[in-house]
């Protein structure tokens, strides 16, 4: 019997197979089940900081499935149910709904009545709401609509056929017919907002993974019709870390302090202040760990009082500070098995040109990462709408936890290892561009627009309070960063991923400021660790490659459409930035390519861009080379 397993990825089941994605194989249409599917043996991944962030005991990744004929006798991975339900034949089509009483193991869905039965075909179009469901299309009652008049008495017996007629094009040419009665109804106005409000439809508040009748969640929303394929099928929230090791003066070689400092309730006793509080936080952790409560409080770092802004500090904050003090200060971290840094320079000398110089500069450290591990977990997702990230559902769409049953203790994630780039830029020269009153108008016109954007939470506990000229411009150089080095490490692009260190932060907070930023590999295989990014990160090939990356930021070929923009994008979040220029595949981007703005990075006639020295003297420099031949 020819095999016909289905197979994912383990890192395919974060993103973007994860819990309620779609997935389409070999003609066939599945939807990731929650994590209630998951087999007790899901191996477990350790990243406390991040649990600590989401308020979840562990993390758990998909168990691998061995290859070859083991791969029959393996179980417990992630559930897959197949989705839409209602299929077609491609040759006779007739429209069957498939029961999973219908399903064999390793075999597709055939027409039964057609010669050679051939496979089913799912149907193209499904519903899906803002709180999250989705579902199949009621076809019957489409077919039996009569367009835009009153919805006919259907017929008792369902024989429904989707028919593509020759004299039409488009949506107009596919029509679903009944076979009893032949009433009939095209695909025409299926995308309208209110097409199945008119119909009478209403969500039926499952996901495909659920039972009507035992697991409905009663839900008022409308449901919207859309392509089973659509991006705004699936949004999901996803959390990633880089596992940073303790600090060397913490006597992090200490194994005991080491299992102190991984303990969930660590950070809360760190951060409490003297009282009942920090004295339970105290003595659990200490219980847990096997040391004494005076152990544990000698481990504790002294908090000034004064300098904190709030009671807790954000979690998305904790993840940022940490991991900027690692990269910008690697002598303060020591190795470790999953986090290798060490310091290196661009290897500019007096003798280099003037624009080399330049860029030398602007730049204070520079990092390669020989080693790192990521985090990935997923939280839920929304549909139709993206939520707006910050737990609540007064902005678009709502968040569906990973486990629809019961509040979830843990998370599905996977970790990745790889190796990675870190730049700083020099605060002095950097806090002089952000206060030339140029600079501060063009990002005070994009802030306005982030305030009016659905995603301004989501955004915000990237950028913090505030949004600075300098998060603007470094998340930019990161995706030109990115898009230079995959024609230079031999990575490709959708193998690297950013991370934009240059968050504000309130008046009076006891945090340094940002600027820098990190770029990695994300791969969850080999591909991961191959040397390329370390090897760019060493003299002479780091300030080749940002010089390259800034001669070729200054030109598009949508220019002068793309440079003079004024609003780009989904919310007008984007100025100069466009997909032939700046954007990048969505597994590169933390921010969902948004915040971007070749203007700040290279300059134009109204606003000095930070590097527009650096590009300035490497033009000369060409052009005297030019005349010199």
């Amino acid at each position: 019997m020819k095999d016909i397993r289905r197979k994912v990825r383990r890192t395919q089941t974060i993103v973007p197979f994860g819990v309620g994605g779609i997935i389409d194989i070999r003609g066939e249409s599945f939807v990731a089940a929650d994590i209630r599917s998951w087999a007790r043996n899901a191996e477990r991944v350790e990243s406390p900081r991040l649990a600590a962030k989401l308020r979840v005991d562990d993390f758990r990744s998909a168990p691998a499935i061995p290859s070859g004929k083991a791969a029959y006798a393996a179980r417990g991975g992630p559930s897959y149910v197949r989705f839409p339900k209602w299929l077609f034949c491609p040759q006779c089509r007739e429209m069957l709904f498939w029961h999973t009483n219908r399903e064999v193991q390793d075999r597709q869905p055939c027409c039964g009545r057609c010669p050679g039965k051939p496979q089913l075909a799912p149907m193209r179009f499904i519903q899906v709401c803002r709180g999250g469901h989705m579902a199949d299309i009621d076809w019957r009652r489409w077919a039996h609509s009569m367009g835009e008049g009153p919805v006919q008495r259907q017929c008792q017996v369902t024989r429904l056929k989707f028919i593509a007629t020759p004299d039409s094009s488009g949506l107009d040419a596919l029509r679903v017919v009944c076979a009893v009665c032949r009433a009939e109804r095209s695909l025409a106005g299926i995308s309208q907002k209110s097409i199945l409000r008119r119909l009478g439809t209403r969500c039926l508040g499952t996901h495909p993974w659920q039972s009507e009748t035992d697991e409905a969640d009663p839900c008022a929303e409308t449901p919207q019709a859309v392509q089973r394929g659509a991006s705004n099928v699936y949004f999901p929230v996803t959390h990633s870390a880089i596992d940073i090791p303790a600090p060397t003066d913490a006597a992090e070689d200490d194994e005991l302090a080491q299992r102190v400092f991984n303990h969930k309730l660590w950070p809360d006793f760190n951060a409490a202040a003297d009282g009942p509080a920090s004295d339970a936080y105290r003595a659990v952790v200490a219980l847990d760990c096997g040391v004494t409560e005076d152990f544990v409080s000698s481990l504790r770092r002294p908090v000034d009082p004064n300098a904190m802004w709030a009671p807790t500090v954000d979690s998305d904050e904790d993840l940022s500070i940490a991991e900027w003090a690692a990269l910008s200060a690697p002598e303060s971290v020591a190795d470790s098995k999953t986090f290798s840094v060490r310091r290196t320079r661009l290897g500019v000398e007096r003798t280099d040109p003037v624009s080399m110089r330049e860029l030398d500069a602007t730049i204070s450290t520079v990092v390669v990462a020989d080693r790192v591990r990521e985090v990935r977990a997923l939280e839920g997702f929304s549909r139709y709408e993206p939520n707006s990230g910050d737990g609540h559902e007064s902005e678009g769409g709502r968040l569906v936890s990973v486990n629809t049953a019961a509040r979830t203790r843990w998370l599905p994630a996977v970790e990745t290892y790889g190796e990675g780039i870190f730049v700083a830029l020099d605060e002095d020269r950097l806090s002089a561009w952000e206060s030339l009153p140029a600079v501060r108008d063009r990002t005070r016109r994009i802030e306005r627009d982030l305030d009016a954007s659905f995603k301004v939470d989501r955004l915000r506990s990237k950028s913090g309070p505030v949004l600075l000229p300098r998060f603007v411009m470094l998340h930019t150089l990161a995706h030109h960063f990115i898009r230079q080095l995959s024609y230079d490490s031999g990575y490709n692009a959708a193998s690297l991923r950013e991370r934009v260190y240059a968050r504000s932060h309130l008046p009076g907070s006891m945090f340094p400021p940002q600027a820098g930023v990190f770029i990695y590999t994300a791969a969850g295989d080999a591909e991961g660790t191959l040397g390329g990014l370390v090897r760019q990160g060493q003299p002479p090939n780091l300030a080749e490659t940002l010089i390259r990356l800034l001669e070729s930021a200054q030109w598009c070929s949508q220019d002068p459409l793309c440079a003079d923009s004024t609003g780009r994008s989904l919310a007008n979040l984007n100025r100069a930035a466009c997909h032939a220029c700046t954007l990048l595949p969505e597994t590169c981007c933390e921010i969902d390519n948004s915040l971007l703005d070749r203007t700040l990075l290279i300059g134009d006639n109204d606003v000095p861009g930070f590097f527009g020295g650096v590009l300035g003297a490497a033009l000369r420099e060409s052009a005297e080379a030019v005349d010199r031949r």
